[in-house]
């Protein structure tokens, strides 16, 4: 096996990204990139009748938004197939491997019969040492369809020596002989993965913890062939706030609807690689901090558990900490992918560009989400006469009689900014002996056709003379 660390993705194509998934994936990218090695895709294809080429694109393109670009041309397991078969008939060749004519009916029966006696239900081995020649145990199986199983050791421990769970012990005679080749002569998942890992140069498998009772089999395939066995991590699944394993409940979608929620790859980065994986308190790291830092020493046993506030707490840091011009463009190229953001799209020429940015400040205090910012930002590209929400049709009922008074003041105005329109306004409300607050909450549901927006003279300027007072004109004229 190379010196050089070599990881491996290999989700199967049956359904998006999840986000145990993901995780997945940036462990193993993490670990790689610490190690100066290199993270391989493989789409483990093999379930024709479910896999699809839409899971297939979800998974590739959720990849490649997280950022988690994998190295070399990506595997396709199914593509492999002659290779694995080969594999398979190499070990009957050496009599490390047997044909299986058991039936349906009969496998049925051998489970039923272990579960009456409190035994794990397992194949128990009819077909193994029947002796004779094949022509012989031809004979025998009248015609049925074969099988190919492994012999795998009756005696003894299978041991995994786990970087993440530890020392894990199963012993031998609670497991059967696996199959290899189904009687259509297709390889099963256990070959293709350990002949994929071996010809992939697979150094270190990293992957989720229901996977535990596999790397056992595995591990008897590799010993079989005398290959070196890739040293295994077994990480913890992820489960909701309640402790139950994750569903669509808690939070568990495909990477793609993390997008279309206005989440930034970097936050979904830094908050997947906290499930589960510490460094004391710290909460926040940047990319390279991230693989700076990561070793599997430090990824825990439990389960670790998605809380899906926390995660848009963490991605509106990210979003306050990004500069404006970054978010700005960010946003421009998510929308797309956000409910309604076409719309907002098709308005958005360099003039309104330039408002947006300016806006920026203001509207990513407010968010924690890109829809929530663009939720925010409606009021810049909104059309005349706005319309308005609950809230700001309640402010105007009660405060829409100071407007015609600050439309004066505002034309006034010989430099439009945000400090000489503040200046304005408060100089009218101590005239009138006017609250602050009573004064501009009508300018700002005039303005914005909300009740809460960015600071309202922020977005007098932002929206400049001409629209700012048109925008004041309808409502005194409604």
């Amino acid at each position: 096996m190379s010196d050089k660390v070599v990881t491996r993705f290999a989700p199967s194509p049956t359904g998006f990204l999840h986000i145990g998934g993901a995780r997945t994936a940036l462990f193993n990218w993490l670990f790689a990139k610490h190690n100066g090695g290199t993270m391989l895709l493989r789409i483990e294809d093999t379930d024709r009748e479910r896999s699809t080429d839409a899971a297939i694109e979800a998974i590739i393109d959720g990849l490649d938004w997280l950022g988690l670009k994998w190295d070399g041309d990506t595997i396709f397991q199914f593509a492999r197939a002659k290779r694995h078969a080969e594999v398979a008939h190499e070990l009957l060749d050496k009599g490390l491997a047997y044909k299986c004519y058991a039936t349906a009916d009969e496998l049925t029966e051998m489970r039923e019969l272990a579960r009456k006696e409190g035994r794990p239900p397992r194949y128990d081995g009819r077909w193994r040492d029947l002796g004779g020649t094949q022509t012989e145990v031809d004979a025998i199986a009248q015609g049925r369809k074969a099988v190919v199983r492994l012999k795998a050791p009756k005696e003894g421990e299978t041991v995994i020596d786990d970087k993440v769970q530890g020392r894990v012990t199963f012993p031998n005679k609670d497991l059967d002989d696996l199959v290899l080749l189904r009687s259509d002569g297709t390889p099963t998942y256990m070959l293709a993965v350990v002949v994929d890992d071996h010809d992939m140069g697979v150094t270190n498998i990293i992957r989720g913890d229901d996977h535990l009772t596999n790397a056992a089999r595995q591990k008897q395939i590799y010993e079989a062939l005398g290959w070196e066995v890739p040293i295994m991590a077994h990480i913890p699944l992820i489960h909701g706030q309640d402790g139950a394993k994750l569903s669509k409940r808690h939070g568990a979608l495909g990477v793609e609807q993390y997008r279309a929620l206005g989440f930034l790859p970097a936050a979904l980065r830094n908050y997947l690689v906290r499930l589960g994986w510490s460094q004391g308190d710290r909460e926040f790291f940047t990319t390279d901090e991230m693989i700076e830092a990561f070793d599997l020493a430090q990824v825990g046993r439990s389960a670790a558990r998605f809380d899906l506030v926390k995660l848009e707490n963490m991605n509106g840091h990210y979003m306050r900490a990004t500069p404006d011009g970054d978010l700005t463009q960010i946003l421009i190229e998510t929308l797309p992918y956000l409910p309604g953001g076409e719309d907002m799209l098709s308005k958005l020429d360099a003039s309104m560009r330039a408002k947006l940015e300016k806006a920026m400040p203001g509207l990513k205090e407010r968010a924690k989400t890109l829809v929530e910012l663009a939720d925010g930002a409606k009021f810049l590209h909104a059309s005349r006469p706005l319309d308005m929400d609950a809230k700001a049709q309640e402010i105007l009922s009660k405060g829409r009689e100071h407007l015609p008074a600050l439309i004066s003041r505002l034309e006034a105005l010989g430099n439009w900014s945000a400090a000489e329109a503040e200046a304005a306004v408060r100089a009218y409300a101590e005239e009138t002996g006017a609250k602050l607050g009573t004064v501009a909450q009508p300018l700002r549901a005039a303005l914005t056709g909300r009740g809460t927006s960015p600071g309202i003279f922020d977005v007098l300027e932002v929206l400049g003379r001409d629209e700012s007072l048109s925008r004041l004109r309808d409502q005194v004229a409604t």
